[in-house]
């Protein structure tokens, strides 16, 4: 396998599948099948994924509400999603850790990377929820961050189009799709992987990062035996 240790980000809104609002039970089961294969030849998987299917803080904020509060109840959103990850593999017979940037012990241990890290040795899947435990950094953040303190081999950046385009292909059908792009062309284009915050942590840390179709099953392992699927973000 071409990587030993990966950090998978997941959009909170992917899991919404065809529905409005909230988690689509086919869609969850699915990442959990490809999250499992993984396990199974020995990559370490450790998992961050968003909560805008059930909440988003900066909408929250720009309806009036408090956008601490907001940000806040952005990051309990995404412990729902965690755990129903969690309940997902759990149900395919993977050993799972949920860790959280706040403290809530009735449900998942508190972050502490070493023992994040002896998890992921001990093949069992780390999901971090609760993003940085910091309102106003977005989960894309939480992701870099995290990769970087388990020092992950990279970032996969699943979401539901098949890489990083010169345009939106959803609304630009000119938009051409780059196999692979530096940080400094990213930079340059002004093209949205990831917030700045989480991009130039990435970018500081020497931490490439690829963007893939998740929903299609299967994609996962065949990034990870190194096929050249997605658009790779390198130095």
């Amino acid at each position: 396998m071409k990587y030993k240790r990966i950090l998978l980000k997941l959009s909170g809104e992917s899991l919404m599948g065809e529905k409005q609002f909230g988690i689509d039970n086919k869609v969850l089961t699915q990442y959990a099948r490809d999250i499992k294969s993984l396990v199974e030849h020995d990559v370490q998987v450790a998992v961050v994924i968003g909560g805008g299917n059930i909440f988003r803080g900066l909408q929250a904020a720009e309806g009036g509400m408090d956008r601490v509060q907001g940000d806040y109840m952005g990051m309990l959103a995404t412990v729902i999603n965690s755990m129903a990850l969690q309940s997902a593999l759990e149900d395919l017979g993977v050993f799972t850790r949920l860790q959280s940037a706040i403290k809530m012990e009735a449900i998942c241990e508190p972050f502490i990377r070493r023992r994040a890290v002896r998890h992921l040795e001990k093949s069992r899947v780390v999901i971090f929820g609760a993003g940085t435990g910091n309102p106003y950094f977005t989960t894309d953040t939480a992701a870099s961050l995290r990769a970087v303190e388990i020092e992950a081999d990279v970032i996969l950046k699943g979401t539901r189009v098949d890489g990083i385009y010169t345009a939106d292909p959803e609304k630009d059908k000119n938009a051409k799709r780059f196999d692979k792009i530096s940080f400094n062309e990213v930079f340059e284009r002004d093209l949205k992987v990831m917030d700045m915050t989480a991009f130039t942590l990435c970018y500081e840390n020497k931490l490439p990062i690829i963007v893939f179709d998740m929903n299609k099953e299967g994609n996962l392992r065949k990034i990870i035996k190194g096929e050249p699927l997605g658009t790779l973000v390198h130095l």
